[in-house]
């Protein structure tokens, strides 16, 4: 008998999709936490502007609980019931908070002179009798 063979009597065969894809993804995140601990963490935060420096930091907690999440829950420990989950949540409220000040950052300005230009011209078209007949100078851009 092989040695997958033998691995296979241990664990119902229903969960063993489960497992593959456990597998996989642990090693994912394996490579990439060696990506980051292969650079210092002063210069890589040297590199970064203080909102993506947040990102990092809340996204290596979220991690590195999320991971005591997963341990728990291999111990039997209901991490439901656990100080970890309400940790989690502090994080995930810290990561909707440096997500609005992004999408704030990305939002276009508004220009209110060319806004209120457009909206002059918008509304505002004279007539051929209107322009010869009008005593009053239109208001705007002065023509020189």
């Amino acid at each position: 008998m092989s040695e997958d063979e033998n691995n296979m009597e241990e664990y119902p065969t229903e969960i063993h999709d489960y497992l593959t894809a456990f597998e996989k993804t642990l090693s994912s995140v394996d490579e990439m936490l060696k990506k980051m601990m292969s650079v210092s963490r002063s210069e890589l935060l040297r590199k970064l502007d203080p909102l993506e420096q947040a990102k990092l930091d809340l996204v290596s907690v979220y991690t590195l609980n999320s991971m005591f999440w997963v341990y728990l829950a291999t111990q039997g420990i209901s991490p439901k019931e656990h100080p970890v989950k309400q940790e989690l949540e502090r994080i995930r409220t810290y990561m909707n908070k440096v997500k609005e000040i992004a999408d704030k950052k990305k939002a276009s300005k508004l220009d209110k002179g060319a806004a209120s230009r457009f909206v002059k011209n918008a509304l505002w078209e004279p007539n051929a009798e209107n322009e010869h007949t009008s005593k009053t100078p239109a208001k705007g851009k002065k023509r020189q």
